[in-house]
C-alpha cells in the first residue's frame, strides 16, 4: 500500500464519519439465535433474551462470581440483555416507591419543573429526573429497601465492578404515548453524527464499558403497553453509534426488534450499545411506569477536583487578546469540555440531547466579543443550573 492510501485507510479506521456502517455486515453480526445451553443460569430464553429467576439470583448472591461472569458474557458479546423475573423481591416496596414517584410527578407538573426526554417528544410521557436522590430524600427507608436488591447490585458489579455510581430517571408513558426513536445510550449514544466523528474508534469501543442500562417495572407491562423495544446482539456492531442514525438501520430495527412483556417487579439490564427505544403505549388504561437505571463506572472520573469555572474566568481576559487555534487549545486545557453531569431538572434535554458544555459556551462568548462581566454572569448561571 502506498503512503497516500495508507494515510487514508488509517484515517477511515480511526475517525468514524457518517459514511461508515454497512447493513449487510451489521446483519451478519447480529442475526444470531440464542442457545439456552450457552446460559446455564437462565431459566428460559424469550425473544432471543436470556431470562433469570429472581429467587435463584438471590440464592446465588452468597457466592455470585459464576453468575456475574455469565451476565458479563451476555452484556459483552452475547445477546446484550437480561431479564430477571421477580428481581424485586417485595412488591409492597415497589408499590410504595410508585406512590412516591407519582407524588413527585404531580408536584413537578404543578410547578412546571421536570419533564422533557432524550428520544421522545416532550409531553409524550412523564419524567422524574434524578429520581434516586429525590426518592432517597423523600423516603430513605423505602429507598434502602428498594435498592437492597441483589439483582441491581449483581448486574451492576458484573459489568462495572465495584465503586459504581447509580442514577435513576423515572419514565411514565401514558396511554397513547408514542415510541422513542431507536438509539444507543449514554455516552456516545447522546451525540449526533457530527459530534461522534470527533471521537476516535477507541471511544466507540470504550463508551459501552462505562455504563449499564436497567429498568425496573413498576406495573405489569403487556405488549400493548409498549415495553422497551430491543435488538439483541446489536451492541456487537462497532460502527453502530454512527450508523444507527441512518434510515436503513432504523427501518431494520422497526422490522426486527423484540419486546418482552414484563410483570411488576421484573428487572431488565442491557449493554447501553444495544439498539433500543421505549415502545408505543397502545393501551387505553395502562400508565406504564419504569424506573430507568443508568449505572456508571467508578472510572468515569478525573483524578483531581478542579474548579474549571474559576479557571475560565481567570483566562477569559487573556484569551480576548489571542486568536485562532491557540484559543481552542487553551479552552480545551482549562474549561469543562463535557455537558454532563448536570441537573436535568434545570438543564433538561428538551431541544437536544446534550446541552452546551462550558468550553463551547466560552468559545462562543469569545467569538461574540462578550465582555468579562457578561462571561461572569453566564458562568454563574451555568453553575446554578448544574447544581444538585
Amino acid at each position: 500500500m502506498d503512503v497516500k492510501n495508507m494515510k487514508a485507510a488509517r484515517r477511515l479506521a480511526v475517525w468514524l464519519d457518517e459514511s461508515v456502517g454497512d447493513l449487510a455486515a451489521f446483519r451478519a453480526e447480529i442475526e444470531v439465535e440464542t442457545q439456552r445451553a450457552d446460559w446455564p443460569f437462565a431459566v428460559d430464553v424469550m425473544s432471543n433474551i436470556p431470562v433469570y429467576d429472581g429467587a435463584k439470583v438471590r440464592t446465588e448472591a452468597e457466592a455470585p462470581l459464576n453468575l456475574m461472569a455469565e451476565w458479563n458474557a451476555v452484556f459483552d458479546q452475547g445477546p446484550g440483555i437480561i431479564v430477571i423475573k421477580g428481581g424485586m423481591e417485595d412488591l409492597s416496596v415497589v408499590d410504595a416507591a410508585t406512590a412516591i414517584f407519582e407524588q413527585i410527578i404531580e408536584t413537578e407538573s404543578a410547578t412546571g419543573s421536570g419533564g422533557g426526554d432524550h428520544f421522545a417528544k416532550p409531553g409524550a410521557n412523564d419524567r422524574v429526573w434524578n429520581a434516586a436522590e429525590k426518592h432517597c430524600r423523600a423516603a430513605p427507608e423505602n429507598f434502602a429497601a428498594y435498592y437492597s436488591s441483589d439483582a441491581i447490585a449483581l448486574a451492576s458489579r458484573a459489568w462495572l465492578g465495584r465503586g459504581y455510581q447509580l442514577t435513576a430517571q423515572v419514565n411514565r408513558v401514558n396511554p397513547g404515548g408514542a415510541a422513542q426513536t431507536a438509539h444507543r445510550d449514554y455516552h456516545l449514544g447522546f451525540m449526533n453524527p457530527e459530534q461522534l466523528a470527533t471521537y476516535p474508534v477507541q471511544a466507540h469501543r470504550m463508551s459501552p464499558c462505562l455504563t449499564l442500562q436497567g429498568a425496573i417495572a413498576h406495573c405489569d407491562m403487556p405488549l400493548e403497553s409498549g415495553p422497551t423495544m430491543l435488538l439483541p446482539y446489536s451492541q456487537r456492531y462497532q460502527a453502530g453509534y454512527v450508523a444507527f442514525h441512518r434510515p436503513e438501520f432504523q427501518a431494520y430495527f422497526a422490522e426486527h426488534h423484540v419486546q418482552v412483556p414484563l410483570e411488576k417487579g421484573d428487572v431488565v439490564f442491557f449493554n447501553p450499545a444495544v439498539m433500543h427505544g421505549a415502545g408505543t403505549n397502545r393501551s387505553t388504561d395502562i400508565q406504564r411506569m419504569a424506573n430507568l437505571l443508568q449505572v456508571g463506572s467508578a472510572f468515569g472520573r478525573s483524578i483531581e477536583s478542579v474548579d474549571r469555572s474559576a479557571m475560565s474566568l481567570a483566562l477569559y481576559p487573556v484569551l480576548q487578546s489571542m486568536s485562532g487555534r491557540m484559543v481552542a487549545n487553551v479552552i480545551a486545557a482549562s474549561a469543562e469540555g463535557y455537558a454532563f453531569p448536570t441537573n436535568l431538572d434545570r438543564d433538561p434535554p428538551v431541544d437536544g440531547l446534550i446541552p452546551l458544555s462550558q468550553a463551547e459556551m466560552m468559545a462562543a462568548a469569545l467569538e461574540g466579543g462578550r465582555s468579562l462581566k457578561e462571561w461572569q454572569t453566564e458562568v454563574a448561571a451555568m453553575n446554578a443550573r448544574r447544581q444538585a
